[in-house]
């Protein structure tokens, strides 16, 4: 990461001072890999730069960075204040270098700024709607862009001059696609607000956000800058982290165990049980000696029809446990599912482990995998069996790992 950044702000900067906006879940490493690598010879001591992200280990912030220590997956008044100063900064760079933006995912909740007439209150239960219907990050960020004033192309439109480095989340329907990832607030925005109205109807939610949202959505009004506007032209833009990366590190750490791996490269997407199931009966379907790992990657959906606790990567593996179960005799099997953000849903897990003892060891516990499902209370399956996986949050986030173990 410090070897991008440092190359990405050589490139486009020289020797010029710079304004820096780090939003997103990976936005305090990206900041302090910024600090380590550029300080001595671009940036000043009255350099305004924000950090809109979660705290990472006991160290401060730098010096000319302000903290904002913002909500996920639902913003909050700390989120909002981000986004106004964002705002702030972006405009103060015109008689500067320029903008630099440190993105990754999660800043569409971590930095937001809701558009005239609407309250951040507006904003965060259409997005929360639109997540318990299992919406698509694409779709969830086409409306989000569209109830924003900092989105879909308006923070460098506000900025003139603007650098992005991102850290993606987003495997479709366009890999890596800078209009998705943090809701593309310094790219142009391809959709309109009748596009964000459709998702609303297509998801059966319109009748149950907000008002004052669907007032906005249906009346349209000033669009977000779209490809090609003058306002973007001096934009440049470069991903430089995203699922291909921790795959390759997951399979080098197999193939160091000894481990024979085996990776499927489409990204996983869909409903999370339906797909945790479907991943691990292709695994049991391939061949490849006696010790074999099996690795994807990619972001599920959760449709919420219960109100248990959970979040995608734990239904993942909770939907994989009937296959572990019906394995071929002789087959040990184990399946893990996980967030590389640390965060699962709304819980403090990044996911779980089924293995072919799992069911067992439920029974004795008195909790019902088939239950949990029903409920979307994937984790008050896990918790009693130990099976959570709780990393804490990891300081990236490019979308999440699927890892299963066989051996034959």
């Amino acid at each position: 990461m410090r070897a991008a950044l440092s190359r990405g702000i050589a490139e486009r900067f020289s020797s010029a001072p710079i304004h820096v906006v780090a939003a997103g879940k990976a936005a305090w490493m990206m900041a302090m890999a910024l600090a380590d690598a550029q300080s001595a010879r671009l940036i000043e001591n009255d350099l305004a730069g924000i950090i809109a992200g979660p705290r990472m280990g006991s160290s401060p912030a730098p010096d000319f960075f302000e903290w904002f220590e913002a909500s996920h997956p639902s913003p909050d008044a700390t989120s909002e204040a981000a986004g106004r100063r964002a705002l702030r900064i972006a405009a103060d760079s015109h008689s500067r270098g320029g903008l630099l933006v440190l993105l990754s995912g999660g800043a569409s909740a971590l930095m937001a700024v809701p558009a005239d007439g609407l309250s951040l209150a507006d904003k965060m239960l259409t997005a929360r709607v639109l997540m318990n219907a299992g919406a698509p990050i694409a779709d969830l960020n086409c409306v989000r862009k569209h109830l924003s004033a900092i989105k879909g192309g308006r923070l460098a439109a506000a900025a003139g001059r603007t650098v992005t480095l991102a850290i993606s989340d987003v495997h479709g329907p366009i890999p890596d696609d800078p209009a998705v990832i943090g809701s593309g607030p310094t790219v142009g925005d391809p959709t309109t607000y009748a596009d964000a109205l459709g998702i609303v109807e297509r998801a059966g939610v319109k009748d149950v956000i907000p008002r004052h949202a669907l007032d906005h959505l249906e009346r349209g009004g000033d669009e977000s800058p779209k490809p090609g506007d003058a306002r973007l032209q001096s934009g440049y833009y470069e991903v430089i982290g995203n699922r291909h990366m921790a795959v390759d590190g997951a399979a080098r750490a197999a193939e160091s165990l000894g481990y024979a791996v085996h990776v499927f490269p489409a990204a996983t997407s869909g409903e999370a049980r339906n797909i945790g199931a479907a991943f691990a009966a292709e695994s049991l379907r391939l061949d490849a000696g006696s010790r074999l790992c099996v690795i994807g990657s990619g972001e599920t959906t959760v449709h919420v029809r219960g109100r248990g606790r959970g979040g995608r990567n734990q239904e993942f593996a909770l939907g994989a446990l009937p296959v572990l179960d019906g394995a071929p005799r002789g087959t040990v099997m184990l399946l893990a599912s996980a967030g590389t953000d640390g965060i699962d849903g709304p819980t403090d897990a990044a996911g779980a482990i089924v293995d072919q003892t799992t069911t067992g060891r439920a029974a004795r516990h008195g909790v019902s995998a088939a239950a949990a499902l029903a409920a979307n209370g994937a984790y008050d399956f896990f918790g009693p069996l130990g099976d959570l996986i709780k990393w804490g949050p990891t300081g990236t986030n490019v979308g999440d790992l699927h890892i299963a173990l066989l051996q034959r």
